[in-house]
């Protein structure tokens, strides 16, 4: 009970943070776009639940886009990701993004090799064009233990209020979890960039995972009277090579 009061309580402080960070991006025409992506059950949902429970809905959109149409099959890859990308004074989180095409579609087949190569050369380049027009462009990567997974997928199973999220591709995750982590690692180290940085984040204890995120989204872009909170470097940090090996990902 104490550690749930604990959670609450800065969980709490935390949202205050944003309340005020995004008073910031609203008076001052921001662009800020939050890319949240990470292996099936890491938490993405729970985690824009809490970054965007107490912030104006006006001016802040969740972007989940389910497969392409078949016109959007033949426009340039990006097009269909473009129209919902921030305007002045807005946050927009992206549950999945583009990058679709360096995990989920690799994987299950639903592109080709050649494709992904082509989207890994391009999407460094896209994004960093996106920082130079003005938008902050935040990449967060979650990610959790098979057996956690595991665990996780069967609890989906048996919650009836849980049932909404569980798809066809959910159900091989286990079974192609060598093949993300492939996945990952490459789209990890082919386009992390200065302009776009990704930051990996251990989601086996959500709460933490949770807290982590925003406690770190808070540091990324300056606000007035902002109140910083301690970020525990074992659940997140700025990618780089040493977290392919160092336990901060999982093998």
């Amino acid at each position: 009970m104490a550690k749930d009061l604990s959670y609450e309580k800065t969980l709490r402080k935390l949202q205050i943070e944003l309340v005020k960070l995004q008073r910031h991006v609203i008076s001052k025409g921001k662009k800020v776009l939050i890319i949240l992506e990470g292996r099936d059950t890491a938490g993405k949902d729970g985690t824009i639940k809490r970054i965007t429970e107490h912030l104006s809905p006006r001016d802040i959109r969740v972007v989940a886009l389910s497969k392409p149409s078949d016109v959007e099959t033949t426009q340039w890859y990006f097009q269909r990701y473009v129209e919902h990308l921030p305007a002045a004074g807005e946050i927009v989180l992206f549950n999945r993004s583009w990058y679709n095409r360096a995990g989920v579609e690799p994987v299950m087949g639903f592109c080709t090799a050649e494709e992904t190569d082509e989207f890994l050369r391009n999407v460094p380049v896209f994004e960093a064009m996106l920082a130079h027009s003005g938008i902050v462009v935040l990449k967060y990567y979650l990610d959790l233990e098979r057996k956690e997974q595991k665990k996780r997928l069967e609890e989906r199973r048996t919650d009836p209020l849980k049932q909404w999220k569980i798809s066809p591709i959910d159900e091989k995750a286990l079974k192609h979890f060598d093949d993300y982590t492939a996945a990952r690692d490459r789209m990890l180290r082919d386009t992390d960039s200065a302009a776009a940085p990704w930051t990996v984040v251990r989601a086996n204890d959500k709460k933490a995972a949770r807290l982590s995120i925003i406690a770190d989204l808070i540091t990324r872009v300056e606000y007035e009277e902002a109140t910083r909170h301690e970020i525990d470097q074992q659940v997140i940090c700025r990618f780089n090579e040493a977290c392919l090996t160092n336990g901060m990902l999982a093998r």
